[in-house]
């Protein structure tokens, strides 16, 4: 295990404290920070997540923009917000996850709007199906390191947070795959996002964002093949959904021979036709937490960015991640039938009731993917994904998704009519 350096000690420590010292603090005859912090604003979070972990705490020069990772909670960014303590909290948190006595067998939902996990999720390469088990729910598990295991602070600065750790994990063909994650988390200013993005900011636009970079190693003594069996990074983002919330993915144009299928829309039954729009170059997808559904499109047809935009709340969230188009994406269904050298690049989730009526969040949200890791002994491969949110009115957020999405605001509010 890693060894926490002094200056990774204090930053940890003045994040507790800060967090903290406000939970204990009365003021006008309220009884704590906890009740004064309203359940949905990022001081509310920030108090309850303190009380979990040590978290790490980024945040820009004026503290308005911040950014809470965990490395107990497998180097989750947690939530995030561009207004302080009492501004919105960015990110899905799943409270009830947190108050279970015994942890989940199948998936511990502690939510996060960035999260690292492993894929394929089905498939034969399956890394949560034990060899020769239906591919069915109950047979379903999440690895342990990615869903409930802590990971190892490295080295964290008031900018940047790097956490690692080391995994082993069985496959579908029973075979034990070991690897090690190395995880950065990075702040980002206003102007590594207006180079990033290669957008004007508004004055009137409050902004934050960080980038992620995730990389793996293979730990094994033999290389990962199509016969061994292989694993890619899988980050996934998890939001909270709104009632006029749209998830805008704009795609690649072309022949279908060529490019394959603009969208896979039937992960779980068809995305029926009034939640999910073409029109030209963009898919439009509701996401409300109201009904579930889910979609991927592959490298050829994904461009490596999606965006999110809530009307209610004034907030634009843009995602930008690696793509290679020429590289082997693995499947993820379940079903080990399917070939598993055919895969997405990117989904997207809209979350909802369950046939029985209960519900994980709701939540939406945004993944990508990296390409199938055939990797040799030591041997890694690095997979970005970086995460914008924009608080602004809409003429001024229209700039933004136009030169990024190709679509302006009033398109997406008129997506659906």
């Amino acid at each position: 295990m890693s060894k926490i350096n002094p200056l990774v000690a204090i930053i940890l420590a003045s994040g507790l404290l800060f967090s903290c010292s406000n939970k204990n603090t009365k003021k006008e005859g309220k009884e704590t920070a906890m009740e004064t912090y309203e359940k949905g604003t990022f001081g509310y979070d920030l108090n309850y997540l303190s009380s979990k972990d040590s978290l790490i705490i980024l945040k820009g020069d004026n503290d308005k923009a911040q950014v809470i990772i965990s490395p107990k909670y497998q180097a989750k960014v947690f939530t995030s917000t561009v207004d302080g303590l009492s501004g919105k909290s960015t990110g899905f948190v799943g409270y009830k996850a947190f108050e279970l006595t015994t942890p989940d067998e199948h998936m511990n939902g502690y939510g996060g709007e960035n999260r690292f996990w492993l894929g394929p999720e089905g498939g034969k390469y399956s890394v949560y199906f034990e060899k020769g088990k239906e591919q069915v729910y109950d047979n379903w598990h999440t690895p342990k390191p990615i869903d409930i295991e802590p990971w190892n602070l490295v080295s964290a600065t008031a900018q940047k947070a790097v956490m690692s750790k080391e995994m082993e994990v069985a496959n579908y063909f029973g075979i034990q795959l070991k690897l090690n994650v190395d995880r950065t988390v990075e702040f980002l200013n206003s102007a590594r996002i207006k180079s990033l993005l290669d957008i004007e900011l508004g004055e009137n636009v409050k902004s934050v964002a960080y980038s992620t970079q995730n990389v793996i190693t293979n730990k094994n003594d033999f290389e990962w093949t199509k016969q061994t069996g292989t694993i890619s990074t899988w980050i996934l983002d998890m939001f909270i959904p709104a009632p006029k919330a749209v998830t805008i993915i704009p795609f690649n144009e072309g022949d279908e021979k060529a490019l394959g299928k603009i969208v896979t829309s039937d992960y779980f039954g068809e995305i029926p036709a009034d939640r999910l729009v073409t029109k030209n170059n963009t898919l439009y997808f509701k996401t409300d937490g109201a009904e579930r559904g889910k979609l991927g499109l592959n490298s050829n047809r994904t461009t490596g960015v999606a965006g999110n935009y809530d009307p209610d709340s004034k907030r634009l969230t843009i995602t930008t991640f690696d793509v290679e188009r020429s590289a082997t994406y693995l499947n993820q269904e379940w079903n080990p039938t399917k070939d598993p050298l055919i895969g997405d690049a990117m989904n997207a989730y809209n979350d909802g009731p369950l046939a029985d009526g209960s519900i994980m969040g709701p939540f939406l949200e945004v993944e990508s993917c990296s390409p199938a890791a055939f990797l040799k002994p030591n041997e890694s491969q690095s997979h970005n994904h970086n995460v914008f949110h924009f608080v602004g009115e809409p003429a001024d957020l229209s700039k933004i998704t136009e030169k990024v999405l190709g679509v302006s605001v009033n398109d997406i509010l008129n997506a659906f009519k």
